[in-house]
Order: C-alpha cells, then structure tokens, then sequence
C-alpha cells in the first residue's frame, strides 16, 4: 500500500476527485492548505494599498491505494490537475506498513 498526497490547485479538486474515484479508490482526504514553491506568492492591492501574499490557496487531497493501483493513480492525478502553469502542485508518495478500518477489524488491503 502507498499513501498519495497531491498538492494541487483548488478549482481542480472536482476533476482529481473523479479521476481518482474512475480507478476505484475507497476513499480519500480533501485538506485546505497554503503554501507556496516556485511561484514565491503575489502582490495585491487592497484599499490602494499593496501587499504580498505569500501563501496561496491550495488543497491537498490524501488517498491511499493498493500497490497495483500507484502508478495509474499517479498518472490520473497528474492529467486531471495539469494546467500547465506554474503552481499545478505536486504529488508525493509514501509507504503504508499498515491500516486498519476499526469499525471492522479487517487490516491490510481490505481496510481501504
């Protein structure tokens, strides 16, 4: 099992959803985050005043997928997110020892 956390834009969460619900993933974990990369924030006017916004809006989607899954999880995130402008986010992959759904029991694979 692999954890997918993926760091996109926020108009693009409808599209990574549907995405990753096509391939058959159980479930997943939809967090509003800030941050910033390369884009290194903007400038706004605000009551003829300028400011720097140095976070920006982003969400960060959570979902973890069997090891047969990974790979076409990976792909169907990056299509469904690609804008091709700078801040499209980014994904990155751990390793899961274990889960366990506790309402359950079950463990493993049939936890997710």
């Amino acid at each position: 099992m692999k954890k997918i956390e993926a760091v996109i834009k926020p108009f693009k969460l409808d599209e990574v959803r549907e995405a990753l619900s096509e391939l058959g993933t159980s479930g997943m974990t939809v967090t509003e985050v800030k941050g910033f990369g390369r884009q290194k924030g903007h400038t706004e006017l605000y009551r003829g005043a300028e400011y720097a916004v140095d976070f920006l809006p982003k969400i960060k989607v959570e979902a973890v997928v069997p090891d047969d899954l990974v790979e076409r999880a990976i792909d169907a995130i990056k299509k469904a997110a690609h804008t091709g402008k700078i801040g499209d986010g980014k994904i990155f992959v751990y390793p899961v020892e274990q889960a366990i759904r506790i309402r359950t029991d079950e463990e493993g694979n049939q936890a997710l």
